[in-house]
């Protein structure tokens, strides 16, 4: 029998979470080595030089260091709940969120690291693209209809990020539709398993075995 999967995590990533979130619907058990981001293991940046999380070791000598990669690599194993439902919808929108919505909310969050930053002008501008998820989930109540797809799982993790930078001001904005959304998740068992807290790996230390 193959040993199950090495997963390289970090808890408080959004990236990591939304691929934690897809182990577990999925049923799909790793063993979890648990990374402290200033202190990485050699392990991980031996398999991946780009040294970020997560990190999927399927298999001997197969490697998967994106996260979406490995949402779509574990939910095409099993989809019990159909978040591959309307997939390409769901993979466009991810997308968009991905690249300008990120963008802008590294640039809230993290000014000093950017030449030049305003970040109120790119939290403002940040809230253009929550206006839009608002719309989408107004009628329905998730992204894509009346139940959580693959974009809900992937985009909801940095839509936390970005809320959790100025909670009282996030919480003030017009977006009705957008904050239930973002609350019914966090508030979800799912995303309660997702967060357990594991103590950092270190080569030779056991390794917990996660969505058991």
């Amino acid at each position: 029998m193959s040993a199950d999967p090495i997963l390289f995590s970090f808890r408080r990533c959004p990236y990591a979470m939304r691929a934690r979130m897809a182990l577990l619907v999925s049923e799909t058990p790793v063993r979890l080595r648990e990374v402290v981001l200033r202190d990485k293991p050699e392990e991980m940046i031996e398999v991946s030089p780009k040294a970020t999380v997560p990190v999927l070791l399927p298999e001997e000598g197969r490697v998967i260091d994106e996260s979406l990669a490995i949402m779509l690599w574990a939910l095409e194993r099993n989809d019990p709940h159909d978040w591959l439902d309307n997939q390409q919808a769901s993979l466009d929108l991810i997308q968009e969120a991905d690249s300008g919505f990120k963008d802008k909310l590294d640039r809230y969050k993290y000014p000093t690291r950017y030449e030049g930053v305003d970040p109120i002008e790119q939290r403002d501008s940040g809230v253009m693209f929550l206006k839009k998820l608002d719309e989408m989930i107004a009628p329905e109540g998730q992204l894509l209809g009346a139940e959580p797809r693959l974009a809900d799982h992937a985009i909801f993790p940095f839509v936390r990020q970005f809320a959790n930078t100025d909670r009282e001001w996030f919480d003030a904005l017009p977006l009705p539709a957008l904050q239930k959304w973002l609350e019914g998740h966090l508030a979800s068992d799912l995303f309660a398993t997702t967060m357990t807290k594991y103590p950092q790996w270190k080569s030779g230390d056991p390794e917990p075995l996660f969505a058991s």
